[in-house]
């Protein structure tokens, strides 16, 4: 049986979860002698410990065609929700195709790079907690932004918190070589990737469509070396 592997920036949050529940288990089972109250809630503790250590895995996939620098991956597990042209005005300062992902609770919150490249850019951004599917939580939520390039062109891509996702881990070193499919950082609870792609490039998903980080395809880069 594969064992499963823990996201190691996860680690404090998976022990401070398993602490409380462990506190709350001993005091209902302490002082609340009536087991049709103590047990269930004892019960619901503990699967919550075991949830919560699960939400925080890394899951064991393949890349596709991992020779093929032109295709750009999911960075995260969930739901495209927005396939669309904008004007990306942080770093690339040009027309892109803007290809979001959302994130609910239950997805892998891991991320991973979309293609295999160099670091150009990084920052990151404090902001607000707006719920990640808002219009303006790209802009105003606390959010990491990383720019990676190779030689068939850039990827932008923003990890943006929600709600309750309060921490964003983020591998990005500019000058550094990435390769996709690896690991870039996580995102905890639920929260959106907003990935932005040249206007030549060939989109693969539209919204509505559930990705797999790693796995899916969101588009092809544009051939520039004929």
């Amino acid at each position: 049986m594969r064992i499963i592997k823990i996201d190691k920036d996860s680690y404090g949050t998976i022990l401070l979860s398993w602490c409380i529940s462990a506190v709350l288990i001993f005091l209902l089972a302490r002082f609340v002698p009536q087991l049709w109250i103590s047990l269930p809630l004892c019960l619901f503790f503990v699967v919550f410990m075991i949830f919560i250590t699960y939400f925080f895995r890394v899951p064991d996939r393949e890349t596709p065609e991992a020779e093929n620098k032109r295709l750009v991956t999911s960075v995260a597990d969930g739901k495209v929700v927005i396939v669309e042209k904008v004007f990306e005005k942080e770093f690339l300062q040009k027309d892109c195709i803007q290809i979001s992902v959302y994130m609910d609770f239950f997805d892998v919150h891991c991320n991973f790079w979309p293609i295999t490249g160099e670091i150009k850019y990084y920052q990151y951004h404090p902001g607000k907690y707006l719920l990640a599917f808002h219009p303006k939580s790209s802009e105003l939520n606390e959010h990491s932004s990383t720019c990676i390039e190779n030689e068939y062109g850039p990827v932008f891509f923003k990890q943006i918190a929600g709600t309750f996702a309060r921490r964003i881990v983020c591998y990005s070193e500019p000058g550094h070589m990435e390769y996709r499919g690896e690991q870039c950082g996580v995102i905890k609870f639920g929260s959106r990737i907003d990935l932005f792609v040249p206007l030549e490039a060939d989109v693969k998903v539209k919204v509505g469509d559930t990705v797999r980080a790693i796995e899916s395809v969101l588009a092809i880069l544009p051939d520039r070396t004929e």
